[in-house]
């Protein structure tokens, strides 16, 4: 349902309780308002991020309400524990932007002062005058989705940064080891890595002991003629001296690399078999240039695609909503708006990418080789990217297949229009 400003003032009657929970990592703050900006509440209440904490807040309002006369109330934060209670307890809850807040949080004292006592104020005024969204929470699959993407973005930022530090330890100890292999990472040279880091250790085992570790571990593609180059690398090393601790490093950065990998795919077999279970998934993959990353990537972050009535929602979702600043005789230039979830973003131009480039269908829509108005680079690949969420979206939604021909046909009209 698309539910416009005048719809959510619409909620906020005459017996209505307005509260505005200011969250922390403990202990949660809120204060209680009526329709009119004056507060019910004497002071501040605070409350633990505790089921005990939770149900004394719940006592809290309804004693507020037994007190004041109002009959429904309105909960606005943003704390998944907390917004779970809720939804259990029937309470309705919405979500106020932070960046809304930080905003507005000047226009009562003219003041940037952030506080425990002033951001509930704020945050329940806001609720107020309607600007706040109704808060989703998934469920079932999506909410599976969902953590275990998050939980991969975070292995794979600490996998990257494994990547990066022991390439940094390679260049200062043994910075040939790159000319041996294209691939710093490959199976035989993490083995030698956590056996053999340094070059007085090649040296020392020589060819034929590093041709055993190999046969041992059950390597292909690597013997005697790799172990030899190695060697010479070894004997001709700029590195610096050995030391006892550079040994202890690499071992624990190696295996701490190893081990990421392996945890990267058991969570991209796990989110394969689960992203499989939402209904016309298999239609989004089987369009030309859409892979498995881009479709977990946009389910993770969308959610349930039929809690949305227009694919223009999702495009302001993901902040590729088109804005511009115009003032008088002023034309402002368009842009993106960028707010909104940025790995959804960043998902979409990824995938505009991946379909430009080989997809024939999105290759004649490319806005930069058009005859009238062509657009640039960047501003070719978010248009596209724009159109892929339109496409997502009635795929998803309708279980319909994604038809090139019509695709084309329709780009025909709007050029001729």
């Amino acid at each position: 349902m698309n539910v416009t400003q005048n719809d959510r003032l619409r909620q906020v009657t005459s017996d209505t309780l307005i509260v505005g929970v200011d969250v922390g990592s403990q202990t949660h703050f809120c204060r209680g308002f009526d329709w009119r900006g004056f507060e019910l509440s004497r002071r501040v209440f605070k409350f633990s991020n505790t089921g005990m904490g939770f149900l004394t807040f719940l006592r809290w309002t309804e004693e507020l309400m037994n007190k004041t006369g109002m009959k429904k109330i309105i909960v606005g934060c943003c704390w998944l524990t907390f917004q779970k209670f809720l939804q259990d307890q029937g309470v309705q809850l919405v979500t106020v932007n932070p960046f809304t807040v930080n905003r507005s949080k000047e226009l009562d004292d003219n003041s940037p002062e952030k506080s425990d006592l002033k951001d509930p104020k704020t945050i329940a005024m806001l609720v107020k005058d309607g600007r706040y969204s109704t808060s989703y929470l998934p469920s079932g699959v999506y909410a599976e989705i969902r953590e275990a993407s998050v939980c991969r973005e975070q292995i794979m930022k600490q996998h990257v940064r494994l990547s990066n530090q022991i390439q940094g330890w390679l260049q200062k100890f043994f910075p040939e080891y790159f000319e041996c292999y294209a691939d710093w990472d490959s199976t035989s040279g993490l083995m030698l890595l956590k056996e053999v880091p340094l070059s007085q250790d090649i040296l020392k085992l020589g060819s034929g002991g590093i041709n055993q570790i190999w046969r041992e571990g059950k390597v292909r593609g690597a013997g005697i003629k790799r172990a030899q180059a190695l060697i010479e690398a070894a004997q001709n090393s700029v590195g610096l001296e050995s030391v006892e601790v550079a040994r202890l490093e690499i071992w624990v950065l190696v295996n701490d690399y190893i081990l990421k990998a392996e945890q990267l795919k058991r969570l991209d077999g796990y989110l394969e078999e689960k992203v499989k279970e939402v209904p016309n998934v298999e239609k989004l993959l089987a369009i030309k240039g859409v892979g498995l990353s881009t479709v977990i990537g946009f389910v993770a972050e969308v959610g349930d695609i039929g809690r949305f009535t227009d694919p223009k929602q999702i495009q302001k979702l993901a902040g590729l909503e088109i804005v511009k600043k115009s003032s008088g005789k002023k034309k402002g230039q368009p842009r993106v708006s960028k707010r909104g979830r940025r790995k959804l973003r960043r998902t979409m131009y990824e995938s505009a990418r991946s379909l430009i480039n080989w997809n024939r269908a999105f290759q004649d829509l490319y806005y930069r080789n058009r005859e009238r108005k062509p657009l640039g680079g960047m501003q070719a690949k978010i248009a596209v990217a724009c159109k892929a969420v339109r496409i997502f979206y009635v795929v998803l939604q309708t279980g319909c297949e994604f038809d090139e021909e019509k695709f084309r046909r329709d780009i025909i009209r709007e050029e001729a229009a």
